[in-house]
């Protein structure tokens, strides 16, 4: 196993189609190693094969459980909701931008051995198998905000609108008690 370079913004290889992997290999094994040990040193919550230069359908996510997940040839098959909220990237480090994705996705994939197999999830993890399928397909979250945000501004927006919800309610805003 070995932690591989994450490409950033502007590399070519984050704006291509990846192609299906068909060869279960002791070479896909390593790359999946590969792509979980060097998800884990950045702390991110998923990683596409071409972030490291691979153009191959392969991605890892980090599930509500903490445990991880391999999707080799993953596609969306269902989708609900919808939710508005901050991402982040790899690919795209010290940035945030506030995207919609659906509040549920249920994605069929090919495990290492080639099985076939479904997974869903909600929330944050709805969110990271959209984006993780989306860099397979060349694009980036950048694409569907309308603005990025420095991590400093996004933490000024978030202790506002924290500030805001911790404010008590004045009762009778407006209205003469009796």
């Amino acid at each position: 196993m070995a932690i591989r370079t994450i490409l950033t913004q502007g590399d070519s290889a984050l704006s291509k189609i990846c192609h299906p992997v068909t060869r279960f290999d002791d070479r896909l094994a390593d790359l999946l190693d590969d792509l979980k040990e060097t998800l884990e040193e950045a702390g991110g919550m998923g990683l596409a094969a071409p972030q490291v230069g691979i153009l191959r359908r392969a991605a890892v996510v980090v599930l509500e459980d903490e445990s991880m997940v391999e999707l080799i040839n993953p596609e969306i098959i269902a989708q609900e909701g919808e939710q508005v909220g901050w991402e982040g990237c790899l690919s795209l480090p010290g940035m945030w931008g506030k995207v919609s994705r659906p509040n549920w996705v249920r994605v069929r994939a090919q495990d290492r051995d080639g099985n076939w197999f479904e997974t869903e999830g909600e929330e944050m993890t709805a969110r990271c198998f959209c984006h993780e399928l989306a860099h397979l397909d060349g694009h980036m979250y950048d694409e569907l905000t309308d603005r990025l945000y420095t991590a400093e501004e996004l933490d000024e927006i978030l202790a506002k609108e924290e500030n805001q919800t911790n404010q008590p309610k004045r009762e009778g805003r407006g209205r003469r008690r009796r």
